[in-house]
């Protein structure tokens, strides 16, 4: 756009020029011939009949008409025409005869008349005046104009076209480098992998700067976060180890508290029921934070053939005396899937007891397994006030709580979330088809070889026994 408007105020101001340059020439040129035939003519009368003798002249008035299309005219006094030459026609312009323009002018001088530049000057033929018109078509000069014009139109677009076909070539030889760059941090993107590295330009200018630049600091990033990730293992290796070795002497004052808990009278026995209590908590919390570090670490784990069916039983009926205000009910169908069954059974209590202790009492609690499309589905749903939106996006982040003074450590979504993924599955929150409470629905593969490894006279148990078994409280 801007080439194209430098190209067109040059070509607006060469355009005026030539026009004023072009239109001065043929004034001029209007004006010389004129003054040139005027010297020339050697006009006489023709005895007493008051016409001129225009052909016995030196000079032929068809020399100067032929190749310019002049028209030449001679009146008197009264405005008689009295001699011309021979009539020239000019495409599109007719010179006339008896306006009273060309008739007989009032002055002397140059003016334009229907498309003729006309001269007119007073001549003395034997001391008797003669009016002497000298008139060039002004068509001439206009098509050189035109012509000029049309020249300089074609040269503003043609400049245009090609400066805009320059420019974009040399734009993208100008951002090849740009775009390698662009290209390599959306790859880097893509992949989190700050270890690949960036095309380097070769020429030494800004773009290989910033290129070199980059490639710096997604090195010191990649080492970053290599420090922050050993960093983040050791502390895994901890939290697992730490946790495993804190089970067994929680599980010695356990045992040596429900001692004292029923040897003590009055007193003494509610402190050792509180202490007891409290042991528990801390033994569930050592355990959850186990499950955790033993999920972030990856850790192997041997797995057998675990039906759902029967961890959900287990689950619900270790949770009985909880929910005992609830209702409860059960679906347990046979879902066997190849998992650590202590872990599947720590997810479905969680939900279980998420639902009881989230809930009022009265609430319906449903809890079903079932096989779809080869997948094995463990459903827990209520039909209580549901999950605050603002914590829709996070209730399966860790430490996340409900509503303020909420009991619990926060971790037990976490934990639902985390074996479910060590599992292969996943776990989604929706909304119940009755629209208030909240639904989880866990999903995790089934193994072929792993159901038809499950006893066959268990199996049968729980076909006869699981389906369709509700349990209320």
């Amino acid at each position: 756009m801007l080439t194209c408007v430098i190209l067109a105020s040059f070509a607006a101001l060469v355009g005026v020029l030539t026009d004023r340059q072009l239109r001065g020439q043929f004034n001029d040129e209007v004006r010389s011939n004129s003054d040139q035939l005027a010297n020339e003519l050697q006009l006489k009368w023709i005895g007493n009949t008051g016409s001129l003798n225009c052909k016995s002249q030196p000079v032929s008035l068809k020399d100067y008409t032929s190749a310019e299309h002049v028209q030449i005219r001679f009146f008197n006094q009264a405005g008689l025409l009295l001699c011309t030459q021979k009539n020239v026609k000019v495409k599109g312009v007719k010179f006339p005869t008896t306006t009273p323009a060309f008739a007989l002018p009032a002055r002397e001088g140059t003016f334009q008349e229907q498309g003729y530049q006309v001269l007119a000057r007073q001549l003395n033929v034997e001391e008797s005046p003669v009016w002497f018109l000298y008139a060039r078509p002004l068509s001439d000069v206009d098509h050189t104009i035109a012509r000029v014009q049309v020249i300089l139109l074609l040269g503003v677009l043609g400049g245009t076209v090609l400066a805009l076909l320059g420019g974009l070539a040399t734009a993208q030889r100008a951002m090849r480098p740009i775009v390698q760059l662009t290209e390599a941090a959306r790859e880097i993107e893509r992949t989190r992998d700050p270890r690949l590295h960036l095309p380097v330009p070769e020429a030494d200018d800004e773009v290989a700067e910033l290129a070199r630049t980059v490639e710096g600091m997604l090195g010191s990033l990649d080492a970053a976060r290599n420090d922050t990730h050993a960093a983040l293992e050791r502390q895994r290796e901890f939290v697992a180890d730490a946790s495993h070795e804190l089970r067994t002497p929680l599980t010695s004052l356990l045992a040596n508290l429900e001692l004292l808990a029923e040897e003590l009278d009055g007193d003494q026995a509610d402190t050792a029921e509180a202490a007891l209590r409290s042991a528990r908590r801390m033994r569930r919390l050592v355990g959850d934070l186990l499950l955790l570090a033993r999920a972030d670490a990856r850790r192997a784990v041997s797995r057998g053939p675990t039906d759902l069916a029967d961890v959900l039983l287990e689950a619900a009926s270790e949770l009985g005396p909880m929910a005992e205000d609830h209702e409860l009910s059960i679906e347990a169908r046979p879902a066997v899937v190849p998992g650590v069954r202590d872990d599947l059974h720590r997810l479905t209590l969680n939900l279980i007891e998420n639902a009881a202790r989230h809930t009022p009492p009265g609430t319906r609690i449903r809890a079903a397994t079932e096989v779809q499309d080869g997948m094995a589905v463990l459903t827990v749903e209520d039909d209580g006030p549901g999950v605050p939106p603002e914590l829709g996006a996070r209730v399966f982040d860790r430490f996340v709580r409900g509503a303020p003074g909420t009991r619990g450590s926060g971790l037990g979504l976490a934990i639902v979330r985390a074996v479910a993924e060590s599992h292969g599955g996943t776990v989604v929150l929706e909304r119940p088809e009755t629209g208030s409470g909240a639904r989880f629905v866990i999903t995790i593969p089934r193994d072929s070889t792993a159901a038809n490894g499950y006893p066959q006279a268990e199996r049968d148990r729980l076909s006869t026994s699981a389906t369709g078994r509700r349990s209320r409280r």
